[in-house]
């Protein structure tokens, strides 16, 4: 089964906007949060790794998918719909729930922490933490204008290539992957969420109340700018450890399922 064969589960964030997800697997309840470029599909790769031992709730964030969206974006209503989503399978579960974000997706699964108090743990890969790390004006100038042309597909091939750093084989995988379609169905938001003000995207106040155990995917061979923000991330966090997936980038959980959910499931289990 993959997700899209799933009915969706809808609950209203703090103003108003319904979030979904997508619920598959046996086990205690993990919620997966998609980074920039995709929905729930994005986890389609992954996912049949962490239903023998997890129900997983993949949700899709505001703008993508089954979810809706506001008029103004402001990125602590990305903070609330995760809170949101993580609150509402706690009450149809009756207990606490696991957390795993990817990316800009980690970025605002550490932000709901300290909205909820039903998060049991949390697991963050390579969050981002300040964009004018990662894309240059001229590359953001550039994503504007193949926007304004119409051509979302070249959008998400050059954030892959140019700032993930993937190859021409990794990209074809993607490209393979049925979650293609949703990436570049979502190529409008990537202005959005690239322009977020770090002070705001990571506030190291608040990302030190974290009270809950914290586990850090951080691959050897991804690029710079995620691995200093990982580190200020650990540096920050009271309860952390860093987990380094030899050999890989910024996107082994799709590239290399089974060893990410290993070590997500060991951590977790």
């Amino acid at each position: 089964m993959t997700t899209t064969d799933a009915t969706a589960t809808k609950t209203p964030s703090s103003d108003g906007t319904e979030i979904a997800w997508f619920t598959s697997g046996d086990g205690p309840p993990l919620v997966l949060v998609h980074g920039v470029l995709g929905d729930h599909a994005r986890w389609d790769v992954l996912r049949p790794h962490l239903e023998p031992h997890f129900t997983v709730h993949a949700m899709d964030r505001r703008g993508r998918g089954a979810s809706g969206d506001a008029d103004d974006y402001d990125v602590e209503r990305e903070f609330e719909d995760v809170a949101a989503v993580v609150d509402a399978v706690a009450s149809d579960t009756g207990g606490p729930v696991d957390v795993y974000g990817h990316s800009g997706g980690a970025s605002f699964a550490l932000g709901a922490a300290t909205l909820t108090t039903n998060l049991r743990r949390l697991v963050l890969y390579e969050p981002a933490l300040d964009s004018s790390a990662l894309v240059t004006d001229e590359q953001l100038e550039r994503i504007d204008a193949l926007l304004a042309a119409g051509d979302p597909d070249a959008v998400v091939e050059m954030f892959c290539r140019e700032v993930l750093h993937m190859d021409d084989d990794a990209i074809a995988t993607y490209r393979a992957q049925p979650s293609w379609e949703a990436r570049v169905a979502a190529a409008h938001t990537l202005p959005r969420e690239l322009g977020i003000p770090a002070d705001q995207l990571f506030d190291r106040h608040r990302a030190a109340q974290v009270s809950v155990p914290v586990l850090l995917f951080q691959g050897s061979a991804t690029p710079t700018g995620f691995k200093d923000a990982l580190a200020h991330v650990a540096a920050t966090l009271p309860d952390a450890r860093v987990v380094d997936l030899d050999g890989q980038g910024h996107t082994a959980d799709v590239l290399a399922p089974e060893l990410v959910a290993a070590e997500l499931s060991a951590f977790l289990r």
